[in-house]
């Protein structure tokens, strides 16, 4: 992702905001799921649980894409597409600063994933190949 368009998107990716992934099945089919993420090191990560059908779509077609949006004024958005990488290992860290955004700070954070550590993860990590960013901000009604 380009340095400008980061910069200009940075409130929206350190906010909890919604998010899509889009997989792809093996017809070709795209699938789309909801997710929790983080914008970190200049890629974005998602922790799929081990076994989840993302997972497994995205082992046989590292393709995907993940949308990020607003459902409040100013309506700003992120789309960004390409391979993903899939690191195996302890996600507890990860799941804990993603989860933390959402609820609400650290603890949470780190409580819900200690209460996922039975249900092992999967970082996906994507370094856009491809983005692009809107803020409807300049033409909405004041």
């Amino acid at each position: 992702m380009a340095e400008p368009l980061f910069e200009r998107a940075r409130p929206l990716l350190e906010s909890p905001a919604p998010a899509v992934l889009m997989t792809y099945r093996a017809s070709g089919e795209a699938s789309i799921s909801p997710v929790w993420f983080r914008w970190h090191d200049d890629a974005f990560e998602v922790v799929i649980a081990e076994g989840d059908a993302k997972l497994r779509r995205l082992e046989r077609d590292p393709r995907c894409s993940l949308l990020i949006f607003e459902a409040v004024p100013p309506f700003r958005g992120v789309e960004a597409s390409g391979e993903a990488e899939l690191i195996r290992g302890d996600a507890t860290p990860v799941r804990a600063a993603i989860s933390g955004r959402y609820l609400g700070g650290a603890r949470e954070g780190e409580r819900y994933a200690e209460s996922r550590r039975s249900k092992p993860g999967v970082v996906l990590r994507l370094a856009p190949a491809d983005a692009k960013a809107w803020d409807l901000a300049g033409i909405l009604p004041r």
